[in-house]
């Protein structure tokens, strides 16, 4: 993979901050977008803007055809056996949310369980404590081991026949470890299980095959994988949405209206009331094409590189924690310097034109499980290079000398 030349596919990264180069190291916050992603939108909004399933003229009919075409992109990403299988949300919480409201609400009774692990991002564990409320379900979790992983074991120790849902991360957002998503679908289903995916970190690395992993539902958002903000999808088995119930009302989902009862579309358009998400779905099939275009395995081989180089680099420096496993993690490495809080860690590199994360990462669980109140996170995509580590490992150690004067 030719990195220099993929670089001259995002302008964004072609800008200086505060006198430097800018070093753009927070996508697993939100990934950059390529011109092909911009010219997309920009196309669509000149060309095609109207409305979707509802007008006859030219530019409705174009309209509904990128719309959808955008969907059978999807649906060719991850594998799903059927466009049916793909629903556009705004994003991985919206799609997170759909599952814990139309499926788990109607689905769980008192006494039974949702299991979920210590690392899950906030989207992925607060609409689980409303559903188990709202149920009466009980919330159980898998433990970590203490590099954080998963080990399945622990996962067939913690799903029993109780158990009516799994909602874990495919790659934690804070660790960058990698789960057995495999082998946790297979435990569960032998349980009599469901089993959902939060797969906002893992799109953008690597091969996704919602197939080949057999799980039950996958989340995720556009705007991590160089598509546009506001647009998500829920891949769901065709028969498992065909039972939901929506959780908005409106117009486009219905099939019959009278003045006292109705009837819903089926799957996935019962989900998706209102106007749609419509250039963001077609920002996000540019943004696919892109992806492929790089290729997915030359994405993961280049990311996995590239971290190991990060936490070799890294570790060499006095006083830094890193958190989580030290091989196998993808996408980014979360650490602290000692006596100095992430905030101030996070501003002293963005005067270098560094740009990372700092805070708990909508994982205060997890934060409280590593002992540390916050973190600084520094996270990679296709577009990052080993000289952008280096000058990451350079801010830092300019940042430890400063505060110790």
């Amino acid at each position: 993979m030719n990195v220099s030349a993929l670089r001259e596919w995002f302008p964004i990264l072609k800008q200086q901050v505060n006198g430097y180069p800018l070093t753009y190291l927070d996508s697993a916050a939100s990934a950059q977008k390529p011109v092909q992603v911009i010219e997309a939108l920009k196309r669509f909004y000149e060309w095609d803007n109207a409305n979707v399933h509802r007008g006859v003229h030219t530019l409705g009919s174009r309209a509904t055809e990128a719309y959808e075409g955008a969907r059978a992109k999807v649906a060719r990403f991850v594998n799903a056996t059927s466009e049916a299988e793909i629903v556009f949300t705004r994003g991985t919480t919206s799609s997170i949310n759909l599952v814990a409201a139309g499926y788990a609400r109607t689905m769980c009774r008192e006494g039974e369980e949702i299991v979920l692990t210590p690392m899950e991002h906030h989207a992925n564990l607060i609409p689980w404590q409303q559903a188990a409320k709202a149920t009466g379900a009980v919330l159980n979790y898998i433990p970590l081991q203490e590099d954080g992983t998963l080990s399945l074991e622990d996962v067939a120790r913690t799903v029993t026949s109780r158990t009516k849902i799994v909602a874990v991360s495919h790659i934690s957002n804070v660790l960058g470890a990698v789960n057995p998503v495999k082998g946790i679908a297979e435990i569960a289903h032998r349980c009599g299980a469901k089993l959902l995916v939060d797969g906002a970190q893992a799109v953008a690395h690597g091969k996704v095959d919602v197939q080949e992993l057999d799980c039950d539902f996958y989340a995720f958002s556009g705007h991590k994988m160089c598509g546009p903000t506001g647009i998500g999808v829920l891949y769901g088995k065709r028969a498992l949405l065909e039972a939901m119930e929506p959780v908005e009302f409106g117009g486009e989902m219905i099939g019959h209206v009278d003045l006292r009862e109705a009837t819903w579309k089926e799957a996935p358009w019962k989900f998706e009331a209102g106007t749609p998400i419509i250039a963001g779905a077609v920002g996000l099939g540019a943004a696919i094409e892109v992806l492929n275009q790089i290729g997915m395995d030359a994405i993961e081989k280049h990311d996995l590189e590239l971290t190991a180089y990060a936490v070799a680099r890294m570790e060499r420096i006095e006083g830094l924690t890193i958190y989580g496993p030290t091989e196998g993690r993808i996408g980014m490495v979360t650490f602290n310097l000692d006596g100095i809080h992430p905030h101030d860690l996070a501003t002293a590199l963005d005067a270098y034109g560094v740009a990372v994360r700092a805070g708990h990462h909508c994982c205060q669980p997890l934060m409280r499980r590593l002992g540390a109140q916050a973190t600084a996170r520094a996270s990679f995509f296709a577009y990052n290079t080993e000289e952008e580590v280096d000058r990451l490992a350079e801010g830092l150690y300019r940042a430890k000398a400063y505060f110790a004067d």
